[in-house]
């Protein structure tokens, strides 16, 4: 069954250019299906639906998010449909297998004053201040997912123009915009940057840690962390905070959401349409604006 496992993923890889974190995801998915069958005593060719169904309600008594769950059955739908293509099972038993129903959790924002804040707090005393100020502008001024911040290459900054070219979900690429104030950030912390050690392999990478290496998520996620919590900030921060923040302010500021689409890397606008439940006062906005019986009112 690993080969099976394998070699599905090596296809995907090559096949679909599917990034490493997500061919990763899938490997991970992957693996609990094998291990559980294993459990159990069953081989590929013995999974039945009501088999997939038992394994999913484990998942989720072992607190597995809907999200994660949804993820996890269009891993092994993929999974069964090459292991029919190969002729080794007859019939795919997760056909009929329903997606959880995910709810529409708000994300969480920042106002600009917090953004303020946690720049405020940056400690300039350390070497790694003109850094960290930076990454904010970028994650803020760009709406960067995390993993693109940490994989930006500075062969790929267009500075001069105010953009740079982003490697996303399934490898797609996208220009994102830069802010004046990170372009200006990014040329100050490059000539610093030069003045330490660089690794083999990261010589194109933008962001470094101390040790010249490429930084990581969780190193990331720690940085915004801590300079929300000197700031003073009481609820959660994160780098996909200041993701979600970039499309709100631009949404109440008026940008079209086809443009924050763009901008965010989302495949489906359904995806970006959650930033319009976010502030009603756009909808009324909008209506006192363009709408002929609600212009020149108040409601």
């Amino acid at each position: 069954m690993a080969d099976y496992g394998r070699d599905y993923l090596r296809s995907l890889t090559l096949e679909r250019g599917l990034s490493t974190n997500t061919a990763e995801s899938y490997s991970v998915d992957i693996g609990h299906l094998m291990s559980w069958l294993e459990m159990r005593g069953l081989e590929l060719a013995d999974v039945r639906q009501d088999h997939l169904h038992e394994l999913l309600c484990d998942l989720g008594e072992m607190g597995l998010a809907p999200a994660s769950l949804s993820r996890f059955i269009s891993g092994i739908r993929g999974f069964f449909r090459y292991l029919k293509i190969r002729g080794v099972i007859e019939h795919d038993p997760s056909e009929l297998i329903e997606m959880p129903k995910r709810s529409r959790k708000l994300p969480d924002v920042l106002s600009t004053e917090e953004i303020d804040a946690m720049i405020a707090a940056i400690d300039w005393n350390k070497d790694e201040a003109l850094r960290n100020n930076a990454i904010i502008e970028t994650l803020y001024g760009s709406g960067l997912r995390v993993s693109e911040l940490c994989g930006l290459r500075i062969s790929r900054l267009s500075l001069d123009d105010g953009f740079v070219l982003v490697e996303g979900k399934g490898s797609k690429q996208r220009l994102a915009p830069l802010s004046p104030v990170a372009v200006d950030l990014i040329r100050e912390y490059l000539d610093k940057r030069a003045e330490g050690p660089i690794k083999p392999g990261n010589s194109d990478i933008l962001f470094l840690n101390r040790r010249g290496a490429a930084l990581t998520r969780v190193m990331v996620f720690y940085i915004i962390r801590d300079l929300a919590a000197t700031a003073g900030i009481t609820h959660k921060v994160s780098p996909h905070t200041l993701r979600h923040s970039f499309a709100t302010h631009l949404l109440e500021g008026g940008a079209n959401l086809r443009a924050i689409q763009e901008m965010l890397g989302h495949e489906s606008i359904a995806t970006t349409e959650i930033y319009l439940h976010m502030d009603r006062s756009i909808l009324r906005r909008e209506l006192l604006t363009h709408h002929p019986h609600f212009r020149g009112n108040e409601f």
